[in-house]
């Protein structure tokens, strides 16, 4: 895909991960919906874009994403404003152990019910012109994570759903491609949230044991993981796959064997 005048959306913009991941999507040429509950700290994010880009290549809109009639009229209005979308990022979750039901909303429902947003905006058959959909996930998403054990199943849940769905869109001919990026530990405000009993509640007695893990694995820098994005973007082949990014490996794929009906299912397709 080249990335110069495509329109990507991207939820929990406004710090961290998101907007490394907006800030690289702008770099290379692309419009930019940024989408993030807070709406202070999203207009101070959408003010310094501004600083650095042409002011109508982004468009701030604050949204809950758990709200599913909000997160419809989002989508709504950001493919009014920049009349359709190729690139959708589901990059907004949270760590919060205590209040479990609201971790599973935002990791998993929300990114579910947005994934399920682009594709009915991208696919060529609703009159889009196809496009990539990148989950984000966790490194949490594929090992199990005994301080955390829902939003470690948060996370197993995209991981499971993004490899379906792009078998799905590829046995449907959707014209979207669907990956998922697994980043470890990486330096964002969530990562502060293990030290919140309010977050952690009866797993925050593991803060240290959270803390040990920090400096075996080390910590990545946002940067890394928009390194990853931009690979993924642009590499028309990748679809299905989930990326793996850790202080040590750096960016990898994790290796995957299909079962023998579903690959010669995929086969006959390809």
């Amino acid at each position: 895909m080249h990335l110069k005048d495509k329109v990507a959306l991207v939820t929990g913009a406004a710090q961290g991960i998101g907007k490394a991941l907006a800030q690289v999507l702008l770099e290379n040429g692309c419009k930019v919906a940024l989408v993030d509950q807070n709406g202070e700290v999203g207009k101070a994010c959408k003010d310094a874009f501004d600083k650095q880009f042409e002011a109508q290549r982004t468009i701030f809109l604050p949204c809950d994403i758990t709200h599913e009639d909000k997160l419809k009229e989002t989508f709504k209005k950001a493919v009014n404003h920049f009349g359709h979308l190729d690139i959708l990022v589901n990059n907004a979750g949270i760590n919060n152990e205590s209040d479990w039901e609201l971790t599973i909303q935002t990791n998993l429902i929300a990114l579910i019910r947005g994934t399920y947003l682009g594709l009915q905006y991208m696919k060529p058959e609703n009159g889009g012109n196809g496009g990539a959909i990148v989950n984000i996930a966790s490194l949490a998403g594929l090992l199990p994570a005994p301080q955390q054990p829902v939003y470690s199943a948060s996370k197993h849940g995209v991981v499971g759903f993004t490899r379906s769905l792009a078998m799905a869109s590829t046995i449907g001919n959707y014209g979207v491609r669907i990956n998922a990026i697994c980043p470890g530990y990486v330096n964002t405000p969530i990562l502060q949230s293990i030290d919140k009993e309010e977050n952690m509640g009866q797993f925050s007695a593991y803060k240290e044991n959270i803390r040990d893990m920090m400096k075996f694995y080390g910590i990545l820098n946002p940067n890394v993981i928009a390194e990853g994005l931009i690979q993924i973007l642009e590499d028309d082949k990748i679809n299905g796959e989930i990326m793996k990014i850790s202080t040590k490996q750096g960016i990898h794929f994790q290796e995957y064997t299909l079962p023998e009906l579903h690959a010669k299912k995929l086969e006959s397709i390809l």
